[in-house]
């Protein structure tokens, strides 16, 4: 992967990553539910998602970062969070930082389980600033299109692991449903814009350095 860009509160990101040298990361049904609870309590309070999925060696998702106060800023380092490092580097620190220790949370657990060592992830995670309205509805219909681009179902209606069924439904959740609804134009549209499929030239600039 290309050298990351920094994550910026108040902007949209598509964050994608894999196993290293293209493992699995989930292994069974309690693997997603487990990668899902630490992700609520890691990544909830510094950014709002829009869309998920969860496939066997990699994962998608779209997300907001939140404009949090917090936040450090060039020139400004929160108490307590002094270091060596630069302003400027620490610029975009905290959300950073907030998915590294995730996905250490979760390689832990995964490791101890299957008692495995070493490295889970991709190191670093994939990051693409979602800057148009054009690129934000393709990417919301790739993540949700993408177990059946990569074969694991004939429908990708049919993969439990992804946040398509949670936005049809009415049921209590985390995501952002309403913004997704309101920026598909309802339920019908967002329903009718995942029936269409996407040509490979538009797919490509949604999964770079051949990650797809």
């Amino acid at each position: 992967m290309s050298d990351p860009i920094p994550l910026e509160p108040g902007k949209y990101y598509h964050i994608y990553n894999r196993g290293n040298n293209r493992e699995n990361i989930f292994n069974e049904r309690r693997n997603y539910a487990h990668f899902l609870k630490l992700y609520a309590f890691h990544i909830g309070p510094i950014a709002d998602t829009y869309a998920y999925c969860l496939l066997r060696n990699h994962f998608h998702l779209f997300v907001r970062v939140k404009d949090l106060t917090g936040f450090p800023t060039s020139g400004e380092v929160p108490e307590g969070k002094r270091s060596s490092a630069t302003n400027e580097n620490l610029s975009g620190l905290l959300p950073s930082q907030a998915f590294s220790n995730f996905f250490n949370a979760y390689a832990k657990a995964f490791n101890r389980t299957y008692q495995r060592t070493g490295a889970l992830f991709e190191r670093p995670f994939g990051r693409i600033e979602v800057n148009t309205e054009a690129y934000l509805f393709r990417l919301v219909t790739y993540i949700h299109q993408n177990p059946q681009r990569h074969g694991f179902v004939a429908d990708f209606r049919e993969w439990p692991y992804s946040s398509y069924h949670t936005l049809l439904s009415e049921k209590a959740t985390h995501l952002k449903r309403q913004d997704v609804l309101e920026w598909f134009g309802g339920r019908n549209s967002l329903i009718a814009m995942h029936e269409q499929v996407f040509p490979e030239n538009l797919i490509a600039v949604l999964a770079p350095d051949d990650f797809d």
